[in-house]
């Protein structure tokens, strides 16, 4: 049975696959537009700990907690039942960050290697899920150019197991109003503002452990 011990003392996208032939010369993201995106996505007079223009529970924005005794500095937890992911910081603290994650049994706990982490990447829905919903995923099936339209939103880690692309991402969404809940095909999702000033903080080959969902105790204890 998972108990809160696993996480920290206190008070998720989609699946993405990389980009077959023609199609990598279809989706693709300008550089360039990557600091007019990240305003266009930031609140005007940005306070991490108080903007919140998307009505989220104030418990879901970024916060410095303590971190339990023996967590790698650098590593990524998400704690799937309270929509938390913290990162662990060297001085025993970490920032703790509201998500949502993968809708019904879409969302996958593990371990995981950030083997790649990229700004404002290009998206490519699975066949699994153009096959599952394709009214909503089989006009992308040849990729979707970078932007704030884009499901991976503005920064994604890309999250292996050993060098198996897992297609599981933390990502941004820009639909940040699901924050809380179940709403993504797999992955977990962040605020967009929220993912861009946690990116620069976590280096590739970080761990980043998922816990189980609210669904996966039940069903263990």
């Amino acid at each position: 049975m998972l108990t809160r011990r696993h996480f920290l003392i206190t008070s998720a996208a989609l699946f993405s696959t990389p980009l077959p032939g023609a199609a990598q010369a279809r989706a693709t993201t300008d550089s360039s537009k990557w600091a007019q995106w990240d305003a266009q996505v930031t609140p005007a007079g940005y306070n991490p700990a108080t903007s919140n223009p998307w009505g989220l529970n104030p418990r879901f924005l970024p916060r410095v907690v303590e971190a339990n005794d023996g967590l790698t500095p650098g590593d990524i937890h998400v704690d799937a039942v309270a929509r938390y992911l913290y990162h662990i910081r060297p001085n025993g603290t970490a920032m703790r960050y509201g998500v949502a994650i993968g809708r019904g049994d879409l969302y996958e706990p593990g371990t995981f290697t950030i083997r790649h982490k990229r700004k404002w990447p290009t998206w490519t829905p699975t066949k699994d899920m153009v096959q599952r919903d394709p009214h909503l995923y089989k006009q992308h099936e040849d990729g979707m150019n970078g932007g704030p339209n884009n499901p991976l939103g503005a920064r994604a880690f890309y999250l292996y197991v050993g060098n198996r692309d897992t297609y599981l991402r933390i990502h941004g969404s820009p639909q940040p109003r699901s924050i809380g809940g179940r709403a993504s095909s797999g992955c977990v999702r962040m605020v967009m503002p929220h993912i861009i000033g946690l990116y620069e903080q976590v280096a590739t080959g970080s761990t980043a452990r998922l816990y189980p969902a609210e669904d996966r105790i039940t069903a263990q204890s």
